[in-house]
């Protein structure tokens, strides 16, 4: 297939790489020329401008939207809509609001322009392992789509079935699933951000209970002087809370045992926050999940070990970095 890109930053430049890797002919866009430039040495075409993107793309057109959530996405949505033709359809893969894709859905579909939502998973490792998406929209037009979902997602890999599924198959064995209409993909996503708040979370108390073993508080035959990179290490072979995230602990403790490259300023990116109202609105107990949420807020103000883990997780995964101290 063809399909435009427009963002061109951590996670949209290596997407349009491992969609050009399957063969697919890829025309990008971003802000920043240097960007553009690269991915055209990489083998894409360059766009100077949204005019000049369209203008590249064969009708039906598809483009895909990778800039952050809210007001610059959608200024963007609502520069395709005054662009795009009837049957041609805008892909937005950022962590947008569930409802908003509802809302912009039925301002397109006026106008005969289809929108998808594709929740995206996979930060800055994606390129090699692929991306798990997340879609929401038309079951049309979504199959119209199915060469680029299934080019970007990281296939069935090494990973059996799981047991009990049975002859049922889908798409989410190759890493890619249609949830819904519009805004469900992102509604998934949201949620599954949610949790790995709540997972991180779990971690990082943990190391830190590890990391504080040794205080003078405790006597002395109870003070153990623990390895922690190590211990995550060890839990990635055959424990129970083996993970991708584990994983990446891993990594980060290896770099930087004491995690000294991290203040413990956790930011939020907005979906933790989303999926605690979710739950409100349906009166759901996420005790968990806001907890997590709440640590955040709490480490811009004061912070332990606990959170540079939750720090490193985060630059691990999706090359997130803290903002510099006030002042």
């Amino acid at each position: 297939m063809q399909i435009g890109m427009i963002g061109l930053g951590r996670m949209g430049a290596n997407m349009a790489r491992r969609l050009m890797r399957g063969g697919h002919r890829v025309v990008v866009h971003d802000r920043s020329p240097d960007a553009v430039v690269a991915l055209v040495e990489d083998g894409a075409a360059g766009a100077a401008t949204l005019d000049e993107l369209v203008a590249a793309l064969e009708k039906p057109r598809a483009v895909w939207i990778m800039v952050p959530a809210g007001a610059p996405t959608e200024e963007i949505v609502a520069a395709l809509g005054e662009r795009l033709d009837p049957g041609d359809v805008a892909i937005d893969g950022g962590n947008s609001y569930f409802k908003d894709d509802v809302r912009r859905a039925g301002e397109l579909r006026a106008q005969g322009v289809h929108y998808v939502d594709a929740g995206t998973s996979g930060g800055v490792w994606g390129a090699e392992r692929g991306y798990c998406l997340m879609i929401g929209g038309d079951d049309e037009v979504v199959r119209r789509l199915d060469p680029v979902f299934r080019t970007l997602a990281p296939g069935r890999g090494s990973i059996p079935d799981t047991p009990g599924r049975g002859t049922h198959r889908s798409t989410a064995s190759e890493g890619y699933l249609h949830c819904g209409p519009s805004g469900a993909g992102h509604f998934v996503k949201m949620v599954h951000n949610g949790i790995e708040y709540g997972l991180m979370q779990a971690y990082a108390e943990g190391f830190d209970i590890f990391r504080n073993a040794t205080t003078e508080a405790l006597p002395e035959e109870f003070r153990y002087d623990l390895n922690l990179a190590d211990i995550a290490e060890l839990w990635r072979r055959g424990s129970v809370v083996g993970s991708w995230l584990l994983d990446l602990t891993a990594i980060a403790l290896a770099q930087d045992p004491e995690l000294d490259a991290y203040s413990g300023h956790v930011q939020d990116s907005g979906e933790g926050r989303w999926t605690i109202m979710a739950a409100l609105e349906e009166a759901v107990p996420a005790e968990v999940l806001s907890a997590s949420v709440y640590t955040r807020f709490r480490s811009r103000q004061e912070n332990t070990f606990a959170e540079k883990v939750l720090s490193a997780m985060r630059y691990q995964f999706g090359g997130h970095t803290e903002p510099p101290p006030k002042g």
